[in-house]
């Protein structure tokens, strides 16, 4: 049975308020993705900027990995878990209280901010709170809810963001509000949570993200980030640019449309890691290098006809794909982590899978200054499509089942 802790929730219990409070903050992080055409709108920005304000997040995300994503090995996972909440709820009192171009690219830089440190912390937090309230149970459990949290909570955010765009009053301020709000209780309830990382008995000198992995481990290490690096350049084109496609493609400007649209794409990568999970792994990379090469395809092939169901259809089935590969990369990350040094080993996973939505995206942008949208769309879904079939088949070559 669980142990109850001086913080008063049980191991068991403190596993799943560190989940909600990880797909909280995650759903928060895409909510602004549907209300992109509005802030354009309203600042007249060009879409070339879009990508910048994306990036900036991106930006955020991999400072905070390289600077702070691996302190909770000596800080501790809920001291860190309480920063990473903390400066979320900044960047929504941002958004409310600096509403032009510069503060949403800073309030979006501090997004990012927390979700690097949130995002290595609490998948570590996790694997330690199942492992002391059901040692008998396979990691793959919590591994599996980790991504979950991580993905389901990016799918939920936009799919908000979309509803209060089409349907609620003040689509810039309300969103803000409601997740200060949930922010502010989910941080409340992580008092509660047992911390898992045992106090040192001298102060640990700091220092930035060493960018390494154990010796032994470095060239699977290097294949799993790469295959992380490139589904997350995936992720990052649908969540900063989906309602340009759709208006500039197919003439929908319907911002519910857009938030369904990236809602669906990330809830398929969450659902894709659930339903799989007791697959063994060889199976499961087959899948995934399958759904990612016929997903881009009908990407690429809904755009030129252009057919909204191809092309929609194609990024859910290239979302199961980059779910199932990015799941494997996480378990790949700990299972080769050394011992004390998991957070500092998957943070490392998530700074190279965080510089996907940077370079490409970005690179992106700009060529839709000079290029139309569908002979962009089209080079990116090849230079993709090869990197995660590539990626998935080596790591599918290495795996042990």
């Amino acid at each position: 049975m669980a142990r109850l802790t001086l913080g008063g929730a049980s191991h068991g219990t403190g596993f799943w308020i560190v989940a909600a409070v990880f797909l909280t903050a995650m759903a928060y992080s895409t909510v602004p993705t549907p209300l992109y055409p509005l802030y354009e709108q309203r600042d007249g920005f060009p879409v070339s900027l879009v990508t910048v304000i994306y990036s900036s997040y991106a930006v955020g995300v991999m400072l905070s990995l390289y600077l702070a994503g691996h302190v909770s090995d000596w800080l501790g996972r809920r001291r860190m878990l309480m920063v990473a909440v903390l400066i979320s709820i900044a960047s929504a009192v941002m958004f409310l209280l600096w509403p032009d171009l510069l503060g949403l690219i800073s309030a979006r830089l501090v997004n990012g901010v927390s979700i690097g440190i949130l995002s290595a912390t609490a998948t570590a937090h996790l694997g330690e709170l199942r492992a002391i309230a059901r040692p008998a149970e396979n990691p793959v459990v919590a591994t599996s809810v980790a991504g979950a949290a991580n993905l389901g909570g990016l799918a939920l955010g936009a799919l908000i963001g979309g509803l209060c765009a089409e349907f609620l009053p003040d689509p810039l301020v309300l969103p803000h509000v409601v997740f200060l709000v949930l922010l502010t209780a989910g941080g409340m309830a992580l008092l509660s949570v047992p911390e898992t990382v045992a106090g040192k008995s001298a102060p640990h000198r700091y220092r930035p993200q060493r960018l390494s992995v154990p010796r032994a481990h470095r060239s699977i290490f290097l294949v799993a980030a790469f295959g992380a690096f490139a589904g997350f350049a995936v992720f990052g084109l649908f969540s900063s640019l989906i309602p340009t496609f759709l208006a500039g493609t197919f003439g929908d400007r319907d911002h519910l449309l857009a938030g369904v649209a990236v809602f669906a794409i990330f809830a398929s990568a969450a659902v894709g890691q659930l339903a799989l999970a007791g697959a063994p792994l060889r199976r499961q990379l087959t899948i995934a290098i399958v759904s990612c090469a016929v997903g881009l395809t009908l990407v690429a092939v809904g755009a030129v006809l252009p057919q909204i169901a191809l092309f929609l259809g194609g990024g859910i089935v290239a979302g199961l794909g980059v779910g199932v590969l990015f799941r494997g990369a996480i378990g790949t990350a700990v299972a080769i982590a050394e011992p004390g040094h998991a957070g500092e080993t998957l943070a490392l996973l998530f700074l190279i899978a965080y510089a996907g939505p940077v370079i490409p995206v970005l690179a992106v942008g700009i060529a839709l200054a000079f290029a139309p949208p569908v002979a962009v769309l089209l080079v990116f879904a090849a230079a993709v499509l090869a990197a995660t079939v590539a990626a998935g088949s080596i790591m599918r070559r290495h795996a042990v089942t």
